[in-house]
């Protein structure tokens, strides 16, 4: 129906303007005089150019959008550069553009960048540029765009969308911290060591049953012909400092703080040449394996960048479900909101089985610990899981004892 109205309302226009021509071509005829055949030729340019407006191909209009780059960091400004290039020299009055964001970039307040008028006049090509300010983390897409074309005096309006796709990321805030390796318990629990350990492949002390993940090249083909079952080689353990962080994406005000002391974290500690794995507990309960380098990073932080407060299970919910991801001799870093038993008795028995577990909580500048969580960090200590309070805005406390304000 609506679209019946408009041929109706496009017609009726069609319909006046060439009505008039001939009307003031008989008027021309019968009055004769100067005026008369003036008015009849200044108005025959406008018919003529309404009838080449008309059939005007603003499909072959070539339009591109760019972006400076396609990665931005949350404060960045995102500038977008919008160019139209016509395919013939036929004056068109002006471009009126629309961009047809996504729906969580209209969500952001960026309602003010969706149209842009351009007078084009002879121009074969025109373009404009604007930016976008404090677009918050996530992945976004410029999905379309529609050009309006029309002449001076309204009659004529013509319009065409343009699939032109442009994705681009914003990744959450960071920044290198002051890190210094925690420190945890060694075996024997009765010293302090900054570090873990690994195999020294290059002397084997014994042999055992194989395991799922051991290498070919440790297979001891011998000790598997005399036993008839695989047997690998047991090596020398040496010194390592692999972490895998467990991020808690609880439901809470907190959770870009999470989601930036995590990205600095990482960034810090892969910076230095540490190995780095990451769970995090968002409704996928996706896992990254312990990698190193920069590739790694940007795949960590492109995952931070989508990530959301989907998933309403507990962390120690979810840690119980995951303890296939155990490793022994690896230091292990779960980043919250919340202290509870539960997750401390948790954190406890993954420590028991040859690895650290250090517990940094989250909270809010003007948020005050309780008496009771005060408790639970007194009982995680002394059980040797370590506690620390990182304040938004101050996470380098965290490895100079944190903040029990």
């Amino acid at each position: 129906m609506k679209m019946q109205l408009r041929v109706l309302k496009k017609a009726r226009k069609f319909l006046l303007l060439f009505f008039l021509l001939p009307l003031l071509f008989l008027n021309a005829l019968l009055q004769g005089g100067f005026v008369s055949w003036f008015l009849f030729y200044s108005f025959l340019p406008f018919i003529l150019y309404y009838v080449a407006l008309s059939f005007y191909p603003l499909e072959n209009l070539k339009v591109t959008r760019e972006l400076t780059k396609n990665v931005f960091q949350v404060g960045d400004p995102i500038k977008v550069i919008l160019t139209v290039r016509k395919s013939n020299f036929l004056p068109l009055f002006y471009f009126l553009i629309e961009e047809n964001y996504s729906n969580n970039i209209h969500t952001t307040d960026q309602q003010k960048y969706t149209k842009e008028l351009i007078l084009t006049g002879f121009k074969k090509e025109c373009s404009f540029d604007y930016t976008i300010y404090k677009l918050p983390r996530g992945e976004y897409c410029f999905n379309s765009l529609t050009i309006k074309v029309g002449d001076p005096l309204g009659i004529f309006e013509s319009k065409r969308m343009f699939t032109i796709m442009n994705k681009f990321v914003v990744y959450p805030q960071y920044s290198e911290l002051y890190y210094r390796p925690l420190e945890h318990q060694n075996n024997q629990g009765s010293s302090i060591s900054s570090h873990h350990f690994q195999r020294d492949i290059s002397m084997a002390v014994g042999i055992r049953e194989y395991q799922s993940g051991d290498r070919f090249s440790w297979i001891n083909w011998k000790a598997s012909a005399k036993r008839n079952k695989m047997m690998t080689k047991e090596f020398e353990e040496l010194q390592s400092n692999d972490l895998f962080v467990i991020m808690d994406c609880a439901q809470n005000g907190l959770l870009e703080s999470i989601v930036s002391f995590t990205a600095s974290f990482l960034h810090t500690v892969l910076k230095k040449g540490i190995q780095v794995g990451l769970l995090t507990n968002n409704k996928k309960r996706d896992s990254f394996p312990i990698r190193g380098g920069e590739g790694h990073f940007q795949k960590l932080l492109h995952h931070l960048a989508k990530i959301e407060a989907n998933n309403n299970s507990p962390i120690e919910m979810v840690i119980e479900k995951n303890l296939s991801f155990i490793q022994q001799n690896v230091s292990y870093i779960l980043i919250t909101t919340h202290l509870s038993k539960n997750l401390i008795e948790k954190a406890n028995f993954i420590k028991n089985r040859k690895a650290s577990f250090t517990l940094f909580v989250i909270k809010a500048e003007s948020m005050v610990v309780s008496e009771s969580e005060k408790s639970l960090i007194s009982i995680a200590n002394a059980r040797g899981v370590r506690t620390i309070i990182v304040r938004e805005g101050n996470f380098n406390a965290a490895f100079t004892g944190g903040d029990l304000r």
